[in-house]
């Protein structure tokens, strides 16, 4: 017949995970870059979508800075295609000059910057992998973390030097570094070094501590040793290591010789010992020549029980005080904190500020608390802080004091209100309103959810108001104000903008918002069958067809719970990504009286879903299903009699640990918000 038989040139020695095959009737754009000839490939259905000036020209920056960061020419010839492929089980995978990605990073619908930035992160990310992962490789996946983490810090500090985001380290500390925090809270957090005894175990070694906490080690690293001392390193590194295999111990070796520094200790606390550090400020005031003053500050250090590890930072201390209607920086002091208990001197007779910031800069690893004065003036005026990476700092400290029973969630929801609308960043604000209505529906004292709900959404209707015609953030407090409706009059309006008797000026109600708007009237039970389907048959695509079953799984009914649980128990063979789809929807807020009859018959399913289907899909469906949102005693309860099970595998032990702890973090939480009212 047609067949055709295609020959490549031999290729350097590669690693067995990096070579594939795209096969398919693709839509291809083509430019150069020097000798490079660059491809981009994506279905004929998204080719409307692609948008090739910019994908071009993030790829072009990210060859121009690697190259000559590692000093070391790209190393796979004269080609470097990148394919955006559907139902990818991964964001990317940094195959050796041909790197694939999810095609959902092709935009149908206008999205904020926030998301071209993440996706320009992932782009340099899969690009830095040539260097670090395909040129050399490490010997084995106990060293996943290295590879990944790398390619993380690598991409942000691209992005930061090389493109427009040039404030590509405050979005790292808004989304890496809480990914993160969070991960290394979990009873299943692990060394950075992990031990991976076989090749199922990788699986569940792809989180945030093997991307996010390791990059946030190196950003640390790097500092300590010197920038350029840390380049030079890993240009001997490539060279030494060339189209072969590394190790750690590799790695740290040329870093020792550049920088005269003996690195096993800092390995020893930061990469062979798991959790992370909490920093409190132990600040004693005074009041001398009619102004209060630091009479004495301290850095208190503290460590999880399970990980008693005090390890050695090096941060700053930021105070910050008000002038001319902003929060501004009045005097930054660096220094090295050990142990339990480390005295900043230097700052003694300093007045005190209306905010004193540890870690100012984000220079090391660890969870920081505001004093209460530094924390009453963050709740009332965090927008009047200048600098974006000490709002982003406040920010991360204050929701991580939610989840952790130190700061009610109504306190936090006061907090976005009275800020997220000075916010500029506009990643930062989707955040924000993410947190916040977890705030008000996870976190939140039940008694208080309709009211905090209403309080919610009104700040949303009225910030949309206010927006800027066509803006990001017009976007984003239009998406959050559809998520949070519930009133009869805000439903109305969201019915309105879909079917076009409401508009804002500038925002247009395109594909993705159209779904949005359908799946959260689905949700709240104001869209029916004939509502989701007429969606559906305007947007007849792979995409279309899973925003429909995620708004039927959403609808408060019985039927649609049943319905959505035999899609995914009862019935195997559909795409991983339909599965997916189906039960983002199945679970939402509000809905604890239809999701509890489903806490025992989760439990009941387990053994059938692990041993009847495919690794990825048995770890997505485990995760995806276990009822975090039932935040009862008894979802406990039966979580821990199925962690008693002695033949238990060790894949469904972990999700089962990191789920109940999201319900037992959830309960405190709240017990800690009734007890504010």
């Amino acid at each position: 017949g047609r067949k055709v038989l295609w020959r490549f040139q031999p290729t350097p020695p590669l690693p067995t995970y990096v070579a594939c095959v795209c096969a398919g009737p693709w839509h291809v754009v083509r430019d150069r870059h020097r000798h490079v000839e660059l491809g981009l490939y994506c279905r004929r259905s998204l080719a409307e979508f692609l948008d090739p000036e910019e994908l071009f020209e993030v790829t072009r920056q990210g060859f121009d800075f690697f190259e000559g960061a590692f000093g070391v020419p790209y190393p796979f010839g004269d080609k470097y295609d990148q394919v955006f492929v559907p139902e990818s089980n991964t964001g990317a995978m940094e195959n050796a000059a041909c790197v694939t990605f999810n095609d959902v990073y092709i935009f149908r619908s206008r999205v904020t910057d926030a998301a071209r930035e993440r996706r320009a992160e992932t782009i340099l990310h899969e690009l830095a992998h040539m260097w670090f992962g395909d040129l050399v490789t490490m010997r084995w996946w106990n060293d996943l973390w290295l590879n990944e983490s790398f390619a993380s810090y690598m991409a942000v500090l691209a992005q930061a030097e090389a493109t427009r985001w040039k404030e590509a380290w405050t979005t790292f500390a808004d989304t890496e570094k809480t990914w993160a925090y969070r991960q290394d809270q979990l009873p299943t957090t692990h060394p950075i070094v992990a031990d991976i005894p076989d090749v199922e175990s990788i699986h569940l070694n792809f989180d945030g501590i093997t991307y996010a906490k390791g990059a946030s080690v190196l950003k640390q690293l790097v500092h300590w040793v010197g920038r350029d001392r840390f380049l030079e390193g890993m240009h001997r590194y490539h060279e030494r290591h060339r189209f072969g295999n590394a190790t750690l111990d590799d790695f740290l070796a040329v870093l020792e010789e550049v920088s005269g520094r003996d690195l096993q200790q800092w390995s020893k606390q930061w990469l062979e010992t798991a959790g992370v550090n909490t920093l409190r400020p132990d600040l004693r005031t005074e009041r001398r020549g009619g102004r209060e003053t630091i009479a004495s500050l301290a850095v208190v250090q503290e460590a999880p029980e399970e990980w008693p590890t005090l390890r050695s930072h090096r941060l700053a201390v930021g105070l910050y005080d008000s002038h001319d209607g902003n929060l501004r920086l009045r005097r930054r002091v660096e220094l090295d904190v050990e142990g339990a208990r480390t005295e900043v001197e230097e700052l003694a007779g300093e007045a005190v500020p209306d905010l004193l910031l540890l870690n100012d800069g984000d220079l090391t690893y660890a969870r920081v608390r505001l004093d209460e004065r530094s924390l009453a003036t963050v709740v009332e005026r965090l927008g009047d802080l200048e600098d974006s990476l000490a709002r982003t700092l406040c920010w991360t400290a204050c929701w991580d004091m939610v989840r952790n029973a130190e700061l009610p969630a109504r306190e936090y929801l006061r907090l976005v209100l009275n800020n997220a609308g000075r916010e500029p960043k506009v990643g930062t604000v989707q955040s924000l309103l993410t947190q916040a209505a977890s705030a008000v529906h996870l976190y939140g004292d039940p008694a208080n959810r309709e009211a905090g709900a209403r309080t919610l959404a009104r700040a949303c209707r009225e910030a949309l108001e206010r927006a800027e015609p066509g803006s990001d953030h017009q976007l984003a407090w239009a998406r959050a104000f559809v998520s949070n409706a519930r009133t009869e009059e805000d439903l109305a309006l969201v019915r309105d903008l879909l079917e076009g008797r409401a508009s804002f000026e500038g925002l247009v109600v395109d594909t993705e918002l159209r779904w949005h708007i359908v799946r959260s009237l689905a949700a709240a039970g104001a869209a029916g069958e004939e509502l989701v389907a007429a969606e559906q048959e305007r947007d007849p695509t792979d995409r279309g067809a899973r925003h429909a079953a995620a708004a039927r799984a959403a609808r408060p009914t019985p039927e649609a719970k049943a319905e959505a649980w035999r899609l995914v128990v009862e019935e195997a063979g559909q795409p991983l990504a339909m599965t997916e789809a189906i039960m983002g929807g199945f679970q939402q807020f509000d809905q604890e009286e239809l999701l509890r009859p489903y806490v025992e018959r989760y439990f009941q399913a387990l053994p059938a879903i692990w041993e009847r289907r495919e690794l990825p899909e048995a770890l997505s469906i485990v995760g995806g299903l276990y009822p975090h949102l039932v935040v009862e005693e008894r979802t406990v309860r039966l979580t821990e009699d199925y962690l008693a099970r002695p033949d238990l595998p060790a894949p469904v032990r972990r999700l089962l640990l990191e789920g109940q702890d999201g319900v037992e973090r959830a309960l405190r939480a709240r017990a800690r918000d009734a007890a504010a009212r």
